[in-house]
């Protein structure tokens, strides 16, 4: 058995003998941690989880599989209808977000499978109470309470669950690598044994995984590359909802997303979240909008809220929640530049309703009509919605999926949308029971609402 002091970046898993200061492969600063490596030889000979003789493609059966129906709507609708025998799934997310309660309910709807619930942060009497608060219960799930990755092994071949979650990888250590839970070269070792551990049994592993400050999975990049799935589980801790949506998937798209709402019994699916965002909203103040934006592949009608005072201070404030706040800063710098508007010496404030953070770049339309709502003091009418990306240039720039975004519209009753004038071509109006409106600049969309 040999052991040697090796560094390893925190943030790609690159490793050199000395300390360095930037990575030479990712980049990064002040990313390179001490660890001690003890390596000893594994009795008898490793196993191949791949065939070792080259093949042609009409040699190689097509790979066929049943997924497992989680018993979770949206979960099976991020995953891609399902999870994938032998397939390690790494589920990530803010302390308190609902991670471990995501899983658990999973678990406690799986009632047709022997699920073996595996935590190294709570004990069972914890998990106990949380499952009673949850509700459910089933013959096939059991509870485990270990950090021993060897123990854990032990207790598989044994026990041979078909579905196996682990709470969390950081937690668990192994008695071949000297260093303390949650370290890289631990967090590799036992993902790399969980693994082999899910090819060669084709039993589905979930893993869960703690994030760093910067909100990036903790533990070595090669874990993202390891694994089959990862979903990240995001939301504000002020707010009831939740997203679930892939980041990386080898068996599914990851264009699709799942809401879930936070309740005293758990996690509720949120199979409609328009009308539940917009369900609290007043009708009668200045700097709402409703805008029609993508996630995935569903339309999602949110409120925007914007508020414009006099600033007090020397540099006024630009403040949003949910929303990127460089793009809010490129649409002030277009509507002073393109429009007019002087807005340089008043604070800006953007919130979008819910708790959702929106990434789509088609909410742009809806933002610029909350900010000059608010700043004309001129309430807009709550039967418009708005969906369109603008340029630098002032021009409202097409979207895709238009049809689905005026479905969702014309289906929660909005009387007209406001679209770029590029995605009106080859519409039929008749399908559709709004006034859809072309815009192709800052001006249209001025003279439409307050002139």
């Amino acid at each position: 058995m040999a052991s040697k002091t090796t560094f390893s970046c925190t943030n790609c898993g690159a490793n050199s003998s000395k300390w360095i200061g930037r990575c030479p492969s990712c980049g990064e600063w002040n990313t390179y941690v001490e660890e001690m490596v003890v390596k000893s030889a594994r009795p008898g000979k490793p196993k191949s989880l791949i065939q070792s003789t080259p093949k042609r493609l009409p040699e190689i059966d097509r790979l066929a599989f049943d997924r497992i129906k989680s018993g979770i709507g949206e979960f099976d609708r991020v995953t891609g209808d399902g999870i994938v025998p032998g397939s390690l799934v790494l589920i990530g997310g803010e302390p308190g977000i609902g991670k471990s309660t995501l899983v658990l309910q999973m678990a406690l709807r799986l009632k047709n499978k022997k699920v073996l619930y595996v935590s190294g942060e709570e004990s069972l009497q914890q998990l106990k109470l949380r499952a009673e608060r949850i509700g459910g219960d089933h013959d096939g799930f059991y509870l485990l309470s270990e950090t021993s990755l060897e123990s854990l092994l032990r207790q598989l071949d044994e026990f041979q669950p078909e579905l196996l979650i682990v709470d969390s990888i950081q937690t668990l250590v192994t008695d071949r690598i000297e260093g303390s839970a949650g370290t890289i070269s631990q967090i590799r070792e036992c993902a790399t044994d969980l693994m082999k551990f899910a090819k060669e049994s084709q039993t589905p592993v979930i893993l869960i995984g703690h994030i760093n400050k910067e909100g990036n999975l903790a533990g070595p990049k090669v874990l993202e590359h390891m694994v089959d799935t990862v979903l990240q589980f995001e939301g504000d801790l002020h707010h009831q909802y939740r997203i679930l949506r892939a980041s990386k998937n080898r068996f599914g798209s990851t264009d699709e997303l799942g809401i879930f709402e936070m309740i005293s019994q758990g996690l509720r699916e949120v199979t409609n979240p328009s009308e539940l965002l917009l369900a609290n909203r007043d009708l009668s103040l200045s700097g709402n909008a409703i805008s029609v934006s993508m996630e995935g592949q569903r339309s999602l009608l949110l409120e925007t809220q914007a508020l414009v005072s006099s600033s007090v201070y020397a540099n006024p404030q630009r403040s949003t929640t949910g929303f990127d706040p460089r793009r809010l800063n490129m649409l002030l710098a277009v509507l002073e530049k393109r429009a007019g508007f002087r807005l340089a010496t008043k604070d800006v404030f953007l919130n979008m309703a819910g708790g959702l953070r929106i990434t789509d770049p088609a909410t742009d339309m809806a933002v610029i009509a909350a900010i000059l709502s608010s700043d004309k003091n001129l309430p807009l009418d709550q039967q418009f919605c708005f969906t369109g990306e603008i340029g630098l240039s002032g021009e409202a720039r097409p979207v895709n999926r238009i049809e689905s975004r005026l479905a969702e519209a014309s289906r929660l009753g909005f009387k007209k949308i406001f679209i770029p004038a590029f995605n009106k071509k080859g519409i039929d109006q008749k399908r559709f029971q709004i006034e859809i409106v072309p815009i192709r600049h800052l001006g249209d969309l001025l003279k439409q609402l307050f002139i």
